[in-house]
């Protein structure tokens, strides 16, 4: 039972190497050789493999977020451009549209007062063609008050004298009759 005391419980390790095994002053030199070759190691595998490869992806994504950022500078560019020539366009098309609506409107004033004058124009004639009807009728009323007030005046001195007077002097006995308004 003595030997078991020397070792640690359970490990089988002697009771002399107890504790963590890197920590045994006895390994130093062993493990910092090890240590440096596998960092050594590491450290050239890194460098001439793994290093170039994340410099090269990294190089290819710069350049290609560069070529992109560029791509898309130039479409702006195209498109401010595109831009500036529909606004042109759209300016050139509505002054086009306002000269057009400008001539037809003059157009249709010019026709409006066209047929205006010519619409004058016949009503002065058939007002002129009225005037004269309305003048042709007055005057045969006219004439035909005088004939009816030679008779009325014949009959009435028939009725109140009992004098039977000729159409010709009852006729000269009533004045003439003068249109009034003209």
């Amino acid at each position: 039972m003595a030997d078991q005391r020397e070792t640690t419980e359970g490990t089988g390790a002697p009771a002399e190497h107890a504790g963590l095994p890197q920590m045994n002053a006895g390994t130093f030199p062993s493990q910092i050789f090890w240590l440096v070759v596998t960092f050594g190691l590491l450290f050239l595998v890194l460098w001439r493999k793994t290093l170039p490869m994340i410099a090269g992806a990294i190089g290819q994504r710069r350049g290609r977020i560069e070529g992109d950022l560029g791509a898309a500078e130039n479409f702006r560019k195209d498109a401010q451009g595109a831009l500036a020539a529909y606004e042109a366009v759209l300016a050139q098309a509505r002054a086009r549209a306002h000269q057009l609506a400008d001539e037809n409107r003059k157009s249709v004033v010019g026709q409006i007062d066209r047929l205006k004058a010519v619409g004058d124009a016949e009503a002065q004639k058939a007002f002129g063609i009225a005037e004269k009807r309305i003048a042709a009728e007055r005057g045969k009323a006219l004439a035909g008050v005088r004939t009816a007030a030679a008779e009325a005046a014949a009959e009435i001195v028939e009725r109140l004298i009992g004098v039977s007077v000729s159409a010709e002097d009852a006729a000269k006995a009533v004045p003439p009759i003068e249109a009034k308004g003209d």
